[in-house]
Order: C-alpha cells, then sequence, then structure tokens
C-alpha cells in the first residue's frame, strides 16, 4: 500500500520468467529452510504478532509498528483489518511460508526483482518463488504468508516486513478469504474452463482471473511455478475487448458512447456480481446518471449476453473526474 510494490506489473513478469536470465547484481532472497534459525524466529516472530493485532482489531498498535511511509497513510491497512474482523475472530494462525529479501545499497531500485530457491533451465520449480517491487528502497525485507483457520473457514494473512535495526516493522499487509460466494479458486478455474468450452472467452476470462486473486493470495508482486501456469492458460482466456491495466474501451448505447475503465466480478451478499465502471464528467444530476447507468448495462449485455448466464446481477459504477461515483445495481432479469 505504501511500499511501492507495482501490482500490475507482476502479472508480465510470471509470464517472462523462464526466459530470463540472471545476473551478478540481481537482489538477493532466501526462502525460509535457508534462514539462520535466529532471523527465522525474528521475522516469524514479528508476523505473528502484527496478526495478534490485527485480529484484535488493534489498527494503533499496527500503526505504531509500521514504518514511517505507511504510518503516514495508514487508512488503508486500518479499513482491511476492520473489514475482516469477523474472520479473524478466533481463528488459530501458522506460518506458511517466509522469505527474506535483500536490497542493501543507498539508492531505491527502478526495478527490483528477486528470485528465491531453486530455478530450473525453465524457470521456476515447485519450492521456488519470484517477487518483483519497483523503486524499492534499499533494505532489508521479509515477506511472511500465514493461513488462519477459523470456524467460517480459512482467510489467508500476509505481511512485508522491513528491518529497522533489531526490529522488523510492518511495511504493508494483505487480508484475503480463501473462498469468495462460498467457492475456492479450483472452483472458479473449472467455471472458466467450461465457459471457454463454450465459447464464452468473456466468463472465462473474469472467472479465471477470480480464481488468481484467491490462488494468488491477492499478491500480486509474487510469482511461485504454479501462477506461472495459470498465467500461461490465462492467456487462452485473453478478452482484450474489455478494459485492463487502465486501458479503457468504448461502449455504444443508442447515440451515446461511453467509456468503460473496468469490468470485473465482485461478492454482493452471497451473489458474484458484475461491476463496471465508466467514465463521465459529472455525476452531480443524479436523474441523468442514473438513465446512463441503465444504458451502459442493457448495452453491455446486449453486447456480452454470455453475462446473463454467469452473473445473477450488474452494478454500473459512473466516476467523475474528482473520483466520486454513483452506482445503480439491477438484478439480470430486470436489464432488458
Amino acid at each position: 500500500m505504501n511500499l511501492p510494490f507495482d501490482r500490475g506489473l507482476a502479472w508480465l513478469a510470471l509470464f517472462l520468467i523462464p526466459f530470463l536470465s540472471w545476473i551478478a547484481d540481481a537482489q538477493t532472497c532466501q526462502t525460509s529452510a535457508e534462514l539462520e534459525p535466529a532471523t527465522r524466529t525474528a521475522i516469524t516472530t514479528s508476523a505473528q504478532k502484527y496478526f495478534g493485532m490485527a485480529q484484535s482489531g488493534d489498527a494503533a498498535s499496527l500503526r505504531q509498528n509500521s514504518i514511517p511511509s505507511l504510518a503516514s497513510d495508514f487508512s488503508g491497512i486500518e479499513a482491511t483489518v476492520k473489514d475482516h474482523q469477523t474472520e479473524l475472530t478466533g481463528a488459530q494462525s501458522t506460518i506458511k511460508s517466509a522469505f527474506l529479501l535483500d536490497a542493501s545499497g543507498v539508492a531505491p531500485i527502478p526495478h527490483a526483482e528477486f528470485y528465491c530457491g531453486v530455478f530450473g533451465k525453465n524457470g521456476q520449480t515447485a519450492n521456488s518463488a519470484a517477487f518483483y517491487f519497483n523503486n524499492l528502497p534499499a533494505g532489508k525485507y521479509a515477506v511472511v504468508l500465514l493461513d488462519a483457520i477459523s470456524p467460517k473457514g480459512k482467510t489467508m494473512f500476509s505481511v512485508i516486513l522491513q528491518q529497522t535495526g533489531t526490529d522488523w516493522k510492518l511495511g504493508d499487509l494483505y487480508i484475503n478469504p480463501a473462498q469468495i460466494a462460498g467457492h475456492d479458486s479450483d472452483w472458479f478455474f473449472a467455471r472458466a474452463r467450461e465457459y471457454k468450452t463454450k465459447g464464452q472467452i468473456h466468463n472465462a476470462n473474469l472467472y479465471f482471473l477470480q480464481g488468481m486473486s484467491l490462488f494468488s493470495r491477492g499478491l500480486r508482486f509474487m510469482s511461485t511455478q504454479a501462477t506461472d501456469k495459470l498465467y500461461e492458460e490465462l492467456q487462452t482466456m485473453e478478452a482484450s475487448d474489455l478494459p485492463s491495466n487502465g486501458k479503457t474501451v468504448p461502449l455504444a448505447a443508442g447515440n451515446a458512447t461511453y467509456n468503460l475503465s473496468a469490468v470485473y466480478p465482485w461478492v454482493v451478499g452471497n451473489d458474484l456480481d458484475l461491476i463496471v465502471k465508466y467514465l463521465v464528467p459529472d455525476i452531480s444530476n443524479t436523474n441523468q446518471t442514473f438513465q446512463d447507468n441503465s444504458a451502459v448495462m442493457k448495452a453491455l449485455v446486449a453486447k456480452y449476453p454470455e453475462f446473463r448466464e454467469a452473473f445473477p446481477a450488474v452494478d454500473a459504477i459512473a466516476i467523475d473526474p474528482n473520483g466520486r461515483d454513483y452506482s445503480t445495481l439491477l438484478a439480470m432479469k430486470d436489464i432488458k
């Protein structure tokens, strides 16, 4: 959130890993098995401490133990902890894996790349991992992945730590459920492959991306052998006419054309609905914006009728240049 971790660049990097050549002055990384016991204990103990703070909703202590850049803008972390309080309450955490990233030096690194574990001639192996950060300040970092199990299911808790003296300060925090709408990543991958078989490439793309987000714990700066293979499969479900990576796409609706900025699934209650965001110069006239939202939903479903099979509702969100938005949710059966 406040460390400059490039979450968009990573998916491209996942695909390129098998073709990278390693250079002598690259940043270094150690897996948990390679760490000295004292270092491993210091890192994992710190991660467990921050899990405990998040579990108890103690955002103040988390902030006090954060690096300065994160502490100065802590609203995102605070909201994340609050949003997932129910899942964390009563959960038992276990360390899944830990990595030590060494970016020693003086100046920030424009494109830091860390290759952890053993790599083969074709790239990653079963026990390797890679990390990609842009404009990373020099220092030592750790990435620790924890699984938190409670009667409500599994929650994935991940932290990035930065060494400050003998302490490991919180650099970022990610909390992601292992399931959404009652389904895990394997379910989404299976549905995506079914949609692909039916020729519904847009449904396939969106469901596969949802599965990848769950599988990767939402850590788009990290890749493994498994995520590399999934990314290669995603290329067979490419939907280039949907907005992505900051690219907008036009959508004609009657005599108007709207610039779509995002189309993606989102959980609303127990349903997986479809979100469509588009750009407008102004949302102050709410009656007009409601009509625009309705027109966008109608045009989107008319252009991609396959969405009717995959999503029970559509939420159109108009966004003005100041980031203000106006949302309209309609059940799919009411979009005619």
